[in-house]
């Protein structure tokens, strides 16, 4: 069992940074892919980022290839994304998420174990 929280949403200007935290609890974290999700007011909710158990290997959206780097910690059990030139469609609620499929698997079917999520809204 995992449980995820994330923090570090927030309300910015387009062209500013955020930095996004998820927390894991369970000693298993580090066997688990970390994805982060995005769903925007009446949108599905999509792939982001992903980032293997080993941190060696990551996927990006092409959306946000350039300007957002996900990254993991083992030892703190915790997840990153950090959000770069952010935009208005970047404007929405962002999801942790552990899976135990391949990274680039944007299936939310395949991802196991969510947090509640955290807002972020860039103004134009």
């Amino acid at each position: 069992q995992v449980q995820l929280v994330e923090s570090g949403g927030g309300l910015v200007q387009a062209g500013g940074s955020l930095r996004l935290s998820c927390a894991a609890s369970g000693r298993t974290f580090s066997s688990y892919t970390m994805g982060w999700f995005r769903q925007a007011p009446g949108k599905e909710r999509d792939l982001v980022a992903a980032i293997s158990w080993s941190g060696v290997t990551a996927y990006y959206a092409d959306s946000v290839k350039g300007r957002f780097t996900i990254s993991r910690d083992n030892d703190r059990n915790t997840v990153y994304l950090q959000m770069n030139s952010l935009k208005p469609e970047d404007t929405g609620v962002y999801y942790c998420a552990a899976g135990v499929g391949r990274v680039g698997v944007r299936q939310v079917s395949e991802y196991n174990y969510w947090g509640q999520g955290t807002q972020v809204t860039v103004s134009s």
